[in-house]
């Protein structure tokens, strides 16, 4: 895989013509030439090996020398063109900061004093504002060290607010290692599935030894990062109507007490997604939509470097939330317009995954299984990325996909394959996934015998599915999976019964 090919396919077209133009202005006129040529390549639809650029960079006579001097240059203007946007587009003012501390650093080289004293002051101002506590240390640190100066502030006052910021930079520090603890032990959670140990001990044992109790309440910031860890554990514990009020009230009270300022973006961004998730998981399909709102605001003010990551969540749950609104079709429409663009590996996957459930709900089931086969993308791999509850979900679609396509010989290798997944990796009785053994045996009397959901036996089985019950709290992938069974039970639409088990409402009829 070619690196600097890959970095260059993540920009738009807006940022392609930009970035030519960049280079051009850097590089005399031929050298310019030669490094535009290169860009050009790289970004060309098919991927030329090492050979074939030579040969087109070169066509006289192949110069391995000046190609990898070439890649080398374009290398560092991507560099200096990443750095100068990013100094553009920076809401926290950071570029900026640092932009005068350099500047003031010069200024006591070449002895001009009094001119390099207002830098820093400039500076430690405008990292006060924008909480930039780690850039405010290094000020701090410059006024300390020029403190003989005439032009110099008060040396004990110096160190008074270097003090207080101290204390602030190393809660955030703090702050920072106990999210990344947390994540961690949450990606082993889920490559281990519902087997995990609790969170709640882990949770509580990384706040205390962090002493990030009280921390929280007064800065932004943290607030998120809080949320962060207490999202962690809602997802190990499905808890989402305990959550779902608890952030939205922690936000609230943040945003009325103190605001979100420009420095504070990203975090109102995670804060509002976690608040959209949350609704959308206990089935508050509308309201979620109406913070997706408000984050796609944030998202369109705000600069698009620091959004990027966010436009493919956005996209994610709002096409989920719009096909428990009877608007699947838009859902279809917002995954297959996302996917024509550049995303990350993760990001594809769910993607790809969520596609192929709106694709099965409109009964499309032949698009749903090329959108499933498109993911390309061994099981032991998808493992790795996304968890082993994931490899199940997109099995299990998988095999009611080629069930329904009436390849019943595919669908039953397909649920062997998950049976012996689940056994071999949670014991015979299944562990946390029990339920799932039960579901399939379920599904493997279909195949067998495709009247078997008329008898009230089956029916009763598929009520005793103990990870259904109750239903308005179950996962809602997995409520998917259910409502499949009850609607051939039922002899009904699949999609119509995902609809009511889901708890939403048929829509009121007009009159003339």
């Amino acid at each position: 895989m070619d690196d600097l090919r890959t970095t260059l396919s993540t920009f738009s077209v807006d940022d392609r013509k930009d970035f030519r133009q960049f280079i051009q202005r850097q590089r005399r006129k031929q050298k310019g030439r030669m490094d535009v040529r290169l860009c050009d390549l790289l970004l060309h639809q098919k991927e030329y090996s090492t050979e074939e650029l030579l040969a087109r960079l070169y066509p006289e006579e192949p110069n391995a020398v000046a190609y990898y001097a070439l890649r080398k240059r374009l290398m560092r203007h991507l560099t200096d063109y990443l750095l100068l946007r990013q100094r553009q587009q920076d809401p926290t003012a950071a570029s900026s900061v640092r932009g005068l501390l350099t500047l003031a650093q010069y200024l006591f080289e070449t002895g001009i004093g009094r001119l390099a004293w207002n830098m820093l002051r400039k500076a430690e101002k405008l990292a006060q504002q924008n909480e930039q506590y780690e850039l405010l240390n290094t000020v701090y640190n410059l006024q300390i060290a020029q403190a003989g100066s005439k032009h110099a502030d008060d040396l004990p006052d110096i160190i008074r607010r270097r003090n207080l910021n101290k204390k602030a930079a190393d809660e955030e520090e703090r702050a920072n290692i106990a999210d990344s603890l947390i994540r961690q032990r949450l990606r082993e959670a889920r490559v281990k599935g519902r087997a995990a140990e609790s969170f709640d001990a882990i949770l509580q044992e990384v706040l205390r030894e962090y002493d990030l109790q009280e921390a929280f309440a007064r800065r932004p910031t943290l607030l998120y990062r809080l949320m962060s860890i207490a999202r962690a554990a809602m997802l190990v514990r499905r808890d989402y109507l305990a959550f779902a009020p608890f952030v939205i009230r922690c936000y609230h009270l943040m945003e009325k007490r103190h605001g979100f300022q420009p420095a504070h973006r990203e975090a109102q961004l995670g804060l509002l997604y976690m608040i959209a998730h949350a609704l959308y998981r206990t089935r508050r399909f509308q309201e979620s939509i109406n913070y997706l709102e408000r984050l796609r605001e944030l998202l369109e003010a705000g600069p698009r470097l620091r959004g990027a990551s966010f436009w493919p969540r956005y996209t994610f749950l709002l096409a989920a939330n719009l096909a428990f609104l009877r608007r699947n079709a838009e859902s279809i429409r917002l995954l297959e317009e996302i996917l024509k663009t550049s995303l990350p590996p993760r990001e594809q996957l769910t993607a790809r995954l969520g596609l192929g459930f709106h694709y099965f709900a409109e009964g499309q089931f032949q698009r749903a299984n090329q959108a499933l086969l498109a993911i390309g993308r061994t099981d032991h791999w998808c493992e790795q990325e996304m968890g082993v509850e994931w490899v199940l979900n997109r099995n299990m679609g998988e095999m009611l996909i080629q069930l329904e396509l009436g390849n019943s010989d595919l669908a039953l290798n397909r649920l062997r394959a998950i049976d012996r997944l689940i056994k071999e990796r949670f014991g015979p009785d299944g562990g946390g996934y029990a339920a799932v053994l039960g579901y399939l045996q379920l599904v493997r009397d279909i195949i067998e015998n495709p009247d078997a959901p008329r008898a009230k036996s089956f029916a009763d089985r598929a009520d005793q599915l103990p990870a259904f019950v109750p239903l308005q709290q179950e996962d809602l992938q997995a409520l998917s999976f259910y409502s499949w069974l009850q609607a051939r039970i039922q002899h009904r639409p699949y999609y119509q019964v995902l609809l009511e088990l889901a708890g939403v409402a048929e829509p009121t009829a007009t009159t003339s």
